[in-house]
């Protein structure tokens, strides 16, 4: 499910988060489904109880999760829109279109790419 790289750069709860992230986006984790107890997933990743919170609260100040006291935490459906967050990938995406430009890809070879991966 999640796959900690301790070479990495981030902190563990980052790369928890960002592997629930993806988890969430692509779909494999399903509205309201339970995510696994915090206990549960720091013995089976053998890392710290308070690390697996934290990515938990993260992901819930961001509205991918809600919990239920006594029940765990779960997948939480889009609400509302972002207006922020959907600024802020903007920007990111732009900035990447401007290294790969940089580093040679024309706007077509992009375009194709990008064409390619919405379906």
């Amino acid at each position: 499910m999640i796959e900690l790289n301790y070479r990495d750069s981030r902190p563990i709860y980052e790369q928890i988060e960002d592997g629930f992230k993806k988890l969430i986006i692509g779909n494999v984790l399903k509205k309201d489904e339970k995510l696994p107890s915090v206990r549960l997933l720091a013995t089976k990743l053998s890392i710290n109880p308070n690390t697996i919170q934290r990515a938990y609260n993260e992901l819930e100040s961001k509205g991918y999760l809600y919990s239920v006291p006594g029940k765990g935490s779960f997948v939480n459906g889009i609400t509302k829109v972002d207006e922020e967050k959907i600024k802020e990938l903007i920007d990111e995406i732009l900035e990447k279109i401007k290294e790969l430009k940089y580093l040679g890809m024309t706007d077509k070879e992009i375009v194709k790419i990008l064409t390619e991966e919405m379906g």
